[in-house]
Order: C-alpha cells, then structure tokens, then sequence
C-alpha cells in the first residue's frame, strides 16, 4: 500500500529519464553535421550516467521503506502478539528457537484438538506457498487456503484491527524467517466453531488514533490477544463473555507449569489492578512479577513483551486503566 506511490514516481522518473535521452539522441544526429562523433557519444554516457543515478536515488528509499516494514513486523510478531509462544517448539529448557514458528503447542479442547501450525516458509509444510493474501486472510478471518477455517485458538478476531501497514509488515517478516521442515499434523474438529471478534477491534485502526495514548494501548492490547485468556467463557455457552465480564479473569489454563489462572485485570481496585501503581503494572507484563512480588506462571507472555518499548508498555498500561471494573 504504501510502496504504490513511490512505484508511480519511479515510473515516473523513468518516462522522463527515456524523454531526455531521446532528446538527447536527437540533438546528437543535427549535431553529426557540427561536431566529432566522440563528444556526442561522451554526452550521452554523461547522460545515461546522471540517469541512472538519479533512479538509483529514488529505488533507495523504496528498499528502506520495506527492510523498515519488514522490522516492524518482526517487532510485533517477536514481542507484543506473542507468536512464539504457540508456534514455536517447546523443549525441556523452554522454547527452541532454532526451530522458530514451525509449529508447537497442542490445544485440545472439547471443541477441538489442534497444534500450532507451522508458520515458516517452507512450502512442503509450512505457509511458503501461501500468496500474501492467503496469510492475511489466516491472520484475520482464520481461514487457510483451503478454504476451512483455524480454530479459535488462533486469534484473528483480534488481527482485524491491524493497519494494513502493521499487516503487511508481520508478511513481510514471517517471509524472511528460516524455513523449517516440520510436519504439524491436521487438526481435529469435535464442535463446530466460530470466530469471535473483540468490539471495536473488528475493522483497521487508523494510523492517526494510534497516535493516541489509550487508542494505542488498546490496539496493543487487542493484538497482545490480552483479553482472549483475561476474560471468562459466558455460562449460556455462547464463547467468551466480553460483554459481561471483558478482562475479570478466572479463566483455567493447566499445562507443565500446573494449572494457571487468569487475573482480574480491569479497574477494580477490590478485585482488579486498579489500586496497582504503573510500574507495578509494567513488572507483570513484563517480567511476570506480581504486586507482591510472586511470580506469575505461563502461559503468560511477559518474556515477549519484555522486549516490547517503553511507550508500548505505557500505552498498555493507559488502556486497562480505563478498562471497567469487574468484580
């Protein structure tokens, strides 16, 4: 999207670079008749020189603009969406990252029985086959080439938000990642499944309210996937209760580190974070530390957003203070 214009200038530049020298070539047949052959010649590769620098000049932003897009990608898929913490191969001393995104943990749930697929671009097993459309369409309505779709655990409700520059750059990266040879097995479906979406986070968020301190938060909030573990199923069955109870926590979530369950984090100060000061905030996200200096178990990504910026955090914490309490 961005790239377009800087492609149409390029273009541009080329059409009047082809003017110039045919005006050249022609003051160079009229001038035969005045002047040696050679000078004409040296003009011209003047010319052709000037020319090719100048689109050289105009190429180099271009290849700046992507190796930036692609940096911004690995930025979010690395930290703040925690992609590693499922796609990634856990081993007995936690994530193999020499195996980086080639598929990991199993979920099996009453609904479904899946594992993480595998996101590298190998073509025999992971997504190198995949048009950039197809990855998109995975990431944010949770359907595969095939056409079937992902199962809930994968997040796309809360991908819908992303801008089409943050989208493009989470493509760009997950292309140039190494490719591995991990056959992930199919999922098996027990229920059907739905895709549920976080309101207001079910179209683009412009680029301008992200510079807003809480419309940021929640668009990292949002992508972070915080409220798909923070907010509990509703009890008529019908998925999770974000209407109710977004972000009162209680959810169970058992694995090798035992059964860990999700925190209130809403505004609440009786039952939530709402008497927590910031820095206590960031140290849980972050480092994974409790406001009493216990230490919260996974699947909690603090070891992620660790790597996340400073502004990030603060804009994380801007928005859950103005998330609703819940008791």
């Amino acid at each position: 999207m961005i790239g377009e214009p800087r492609e149409g200038i390029i273009r541009a530049a080329l059409g009047a670079a082809l003017f110039w020298w045919g005006d050249a070539s022609v003051r160079q047949v009229v001038s035969r008749r005045r002047r040696p052959v050679r000078t004409n010649r040296g003009r011209g590769e003047v010319n052709r020189g000037l020319v090719l620098g100048f689109v050289a000049l105009l190429a180099a932003p271009s290849a700046a603009m992507a190796q930036a897009s692609l940096e911004r990608g690995r930025y979010l898929v690395d930290t703040v969406m925690t992609c590693h913490n499922c796609h990634t191969p856990m081993g007995p001393n936690g994530p193999q990252f020499e195996k980086a995104l080639s598929g990991g943990l199993r979920f099996d749930e009453p609904a479904f029985d899946v594992i993480a697929s595998n996101i590298t671009p190998d073509r025999n097993f992971g997504i190198g086959d995949w048009s950039d459309a197809e990855i998109k369409a995975a990431l944010q309505e949770g359907t595969r080439p095939a056409g079937h779709h992902l199962a809930p655990i994968m997040p796309s409700g809360f991908y819908k938000i992303l801008t089409p520059g943050d989208l493009d750059g989470i493509v760009a990266y997950l292309r140039s990642v190494p490719p591995v040879e991990n056959k992930v097995r199919g999922p098996v479906y027990k229920l059907p499944t739905v895709q549920q979406v976080l309101p207001g986070a079910d179209r683009p968020m412009s680029v301008s309210d992200l510079n807003d301190k809480v419309k940021r938060g929640f668009y990292l909030v949002t992508i972070a996937h915080c409220m798909e573990c923070h907010t509990p199923f509703s009890r008529s069955g019908s998925g999770i209760d974000f209407e109710k109870s977004l972000g009162k926590g209680g959810r169970e979530f058992p694995g090798p580190w035992g059964v860990s369950t999700a925190r209130n984090i809403t505004s609440s100060k009786a039952s939530g974070i709402g008497d927590w000061s910031d820095a206590e905030i960031k140290r849980a996200i972050t480092q994974g530390v409790r406001r009493d200096g216990t230490k919260l178990k996974p699947p909690m990504g603090y070891p992620y957003y660790a790597k996340m910026t400073d502004g990030d955090v603060d804009a994380m914490v801007a928005y859950l203070r103005t998330v609703p309490p819940k008791e």
